[in-house]
This record gives C-alpha cells, structure tokens and sequence, in this order.
C-alpha cells in the first residue's frame, strides 16, 4: 500500500547536522507537494518546510530558515531535509507528509510517514 518512511533522525549536539530522507512506495508522488512537518513533546504539529515536485519551489518555516533545506529526487521517489547548525529547539519527531493540493497545513497532506526523532543536545 502507500506509505512514506522517514529515516535519519537521531542524536545530535546543538550546531551540528542532520539529513532526513523521506522515501515514498505504492504510487508516484511526482505532482505532490511534499513537506516535512515537525512535533516536539508536549507540543502540536508545526510546518517545517514544502517543495513541489513539479517546479522545485520551496518554502520554510521562519525558524528554520536559513537553516534547512529541503530537496527531492522525483526519480526515487525521495524528499530529503538538510539540517544545519541544529539548535535546542528543534527536538522534535520529524514526519514527511505528501498532497496534491498543496500548503503548509497538516489540512493539505493526504499520505504521512510515522516519523524519525531528533534530539539535540548541549
């Protein structure tokens, strides 16, 4: 069936680097909208950034702009998340979402992964 499996969480001192991959299987998410969504403990599930397959236009949250960069190999049917300079703040269970209609609401995303969990430390 479709389904999006997150992979590349894990420990990390704050200023360092992680990369997120988002495989998807079951169906072709070429036209989707793509986006990682982020949920830190206690906390409700916050936009982190999108990018449409078709013509690679991303879009960020404000925390973690200048930071993050999300890219995708429509040929493997793979979105990845680039992480850097990690702070604190952005422990969280990171999850991959894909839509057809686009956004930057969970309303937006049809199929989501079960998430990897990131953990920065000091």
């Amino acid at each position: 069936q479709v389904r999006l499996v997150e992979s590349g969480g894990g420990l990390v001192q704050a200023g360092g680097s992680l990369r997120l991959t988002c495989a998807g299987s079951g169906r072709t998410f070429n036209r989707d909208m793509m986006a990682w969504f982020r949920q830190a403990p206690g906390k409700g599930r916050d936009f982190v950034a999108a990018i449409n397959w078709n013509h690679q236009n991303q879009y960020y949250a404000d925390p973690v702009k200048g930071r993050f960069t999300i890219t995708r190999d429509n040929d493997a049917n793979t979105v990845y998340l680039q992480m850097n300079s990690l702070e604190l703040e952005d422990t969280a269970l990171y999850s991959c979402a894909a839509g057809l209609a686009g956004g930057m609401r969970v309303h937006d995303y049809d199929y989501w992964g079960q998430g990897t969990p990131v953990t920065v430390s000091s």
